[in-house]
């Protein structure tokens, strides 16, 4: 039994955007052809893969181990054609990439034209956002990501350690004195993540989870930065976002024996799949070069 390849594309298409219009448009053939293909397909495998509704696509069981193995015969013929061309060296294509908004306007846009003159060929599409986006469902190629991964599907390397710290600024410890331990800062004003996320701490006795209360609501990390630097509260922050305040005195450590839970890192996440593209093998490589063990902004 031979299964057409180019079916395996279409097949891999609909998944990644859930729907057969959106891969045919990709793909440049009309939803009745890919409705087709996929039906021949799965009459030629002898079993359904994809479950249809009016709304949504869905693999099966069998669709989804299929699936994953589609994935990894596409990235391998990839490199298999990456090899041959000698594109190691000479990127070729878009890299579609995911980052966190903060990170990617401070520590990956600022770097990205040397990447680039060094691979002139290779065009970057580059998507700033807080919350974690769907990276196949969306056609990402990786997200960069700080957190404590969990998600099993996915493939994850790290990239550099990520140091968070409580700070506040000066005028507002001044207002409001310098808390003496953790339950003391019950009686302070928190500033909490843009995600409402409780803060996970590392201190003398361990991990604890501290929920903070405070009367600012925002769905942006960086507003929370701007009100922490302006005196409104007390805030858990990455020294990557701010380093130079500490440095310069507009911030100020709190409590310094406790600091964000260690097991949160940067990495670099993309779909499980044997072979990486050469494209996203190169970015990697260039992240971990340009960050490394101890990070840049952390000297």
């Amino acid at each position: 039994m031979t299964t057409n390849l180019g079916d395996l594309e279409i097949f891999a298409s609909v998944v990644a955007t859930g729907s057969m219009s959106l891969a045919g448009r990709a793909l440049g053939f009309s939803p009745a052809v890919i409705s087709k293909r996929i039906k021949r397909l799965e009459d030629r495998l002898g079993t359904r893969l994809l479950q249809r509704t009016t709304r949504q696509i869905s693999l099966t069981e069998a669709g989804q181990g299929f699936y994953d193995r589609v994935l990894a015969i596409l990235a391998g013929l990839e490199e298999a054609e990456a090899y041959i061309a000698g594109r190691s060296a000479q990127m070729q294509g878009t890299l579609k990439i995911s980052a966190p908004t903060s990170f990617g306007r401070l520590h990956i846009a600022p770097h990205l034209i040397s990447f680039m003159q060094a691979h002139p060929e290779l065009a970057i599409n580059l998507v700033l956002s807080d919350e974690f986006v769907d990276i196949v469902g969306g056609g990402y190629d990786l997200a960069i990501r700080i957190a404590e991964l969990t998600d099993s599907s996915l493939v994850a390397r790290r990239l550099a350690p990520v140091r968070r710290v409580l700070c506040a600024s000066p005028a507002y410890i001044a207002a409001h004195g310098m808390p003496e331990d953790i339950e003391d800062l019950r009686r302070h004003t928190c500033l909490p993540a843009h995600n409402h996320d409780p803060w996970r701490l590392d201190g003398p006795k361990g991990g604890l989870t501290f929920r903070p209360e405070g009367k600012l609501i925002t769905n942006s990390s960086e507003v929370i930065r701007e009100a922490v630097i302006a005196g409104l509260g007390i805030a858990l922050r990455s020294t990557w976002d701010v380093g130079p305040e500490l440095r310069d005195g507009r911030l100020v450590q709190v409590l310094p024996a406790y600091e964000g839970s260690h097991n949160v890192t940067l990495s670099a996440v993309y779909p499980s799949r044997q072979f990486l593209p050469a494209k996203v093998r190169v970015f990697i490589d260039f992240l971990t070069e340009l960050y490394g063990p101890l990070p840049y902004w952390e000297r």
